[in-house]
């Protein structure tokens, strides 16, 4: 793993110094107001640079509405400093809102029993990291264990079983949809939407590295699926205004849709989503069936 992010741009590496510094800042408020000693003690032991940004494959092309995220592992010493509405939220906010932060950050937040398990497991996303990844914050004695590789049998029987589970779950949240299209309820038909664009990238990415985070945020998902298959990024126009906004109605069914008032989204638009989310689940099939095909003759199943 590297321990520098010489090989970026100067402007990228002062982006990262200061989310690394909000991350640590504010953690250190939320563990301040603990009463519980391994609460109030709570430490980041480390924090992860991986994917395009630690590769070094970045797409910086803003104008056309394509821009890798920065993704970031937060390795922490307790399972409950994992909550991000509890300890993350407000550093998330701070650096959506800080305009010196120009790209954007996702963050997943794991304990390092959690990350060496996945290591010792030899599950795909870990392994990417521990070899790709970059350190920017490191505490002494937070080493992550030797990764072991997975064979590919038993990588193609667990890819094969999360494909023919989840890709049933994408048709199901579709018909779903379709039903309540039908019925005129367009907001039930967008967080349904949501829910089929959800599943799809689930099972992409599960087929293909193992882990999902836990997470609804479809531009996260996104983030992470295109990351490691650009031909993801043919679902979703993101070439016009109009474009983005229809990914961000989207995006925002998952809560809004179902919860305020003030969502609206009108029939063209539900139907374009509705477009995007048929290509992008045609697509995952089309992987990820290449992907467990490349298994299969690995493992001379």
């Amino acid at each position: 793993m590297k321990s520098d992010v010489d090989h970026l741009p100067a402007a990228q590496q002062e982006e990262l110094a200061l989310a690394t510094r909000i991350l640590m800042d504010e953690f250190a408020v939320a563990t301040s107001r603990a009463t519980q000693p391994w609460k109030k003690n709570g430490k980041v032991r480390k924090i992860v640079l991986f994917g395009s940004y630690s590769r070094g494959d970045w797409v910086d092309d803003p104008e056309n509405g394509y821009q890798s995220d920065y993704d970031l592992l937060i390795i922490v010493s307790h399972e409950d400093l994992t909550e991000i509405a509890e300890y993350w939220y407000v550093a998330e906010d701070k650096i959506l809102r800080d305009t010196a932060i120009a790209r954007p950050v996702n963050i997943i937040v794991h304990t390092l029993e959690e990350v060496n398990r996945g290591l010792k497991r030899g599950e795909y996303f870990w392994v990417d990291i521990a070899r790709d990844g970059v350190v920017l914050y490191d505490l002494p004695g937070s080493e992550l264990a030797a990764p072991m590789p997975l064979t590919a049998a038993d990588a193609y029987e667990m890819a094969s079983g999360y494909f023919a589970d989840w890709l049933k779950k994408v048709d199901d949240a579709i018909e779903i949809a379709d039903f309540c299209i039908e019925k005129q309820k367009r907001n039930d038909a967008a967080f349904t939407l949501h829910q089929a664009a959800e599943r799809a990238y689930t099972c992409f990415l599960l087929v293909r590295s193992q882990y999902v985070p836990r997470s609804h945020n479809l531009k996260f998902l996104r983030s992470l699926a295109e990351d490691r298959e650009p031909r993801l990024v043919e679902a979703w126009p993101r070439a016009t205004k109009i474009d983005r906004r229809r990914f961000e109605l989207a995006k925002r069914a998952y809560v809004e849709a179902r919860y305020s008032a003030a969502y609206a989204i009108e029939s063209d638009d539900l139907q374009a989503i509705r477009a995007a989310v048929t290509r992008l689940r045609d697509i995952v099939e089309t992987v990820s069936r290449e992907w467990l095909d490349e298994l299969r003759q690995k493992a001379d199943l």
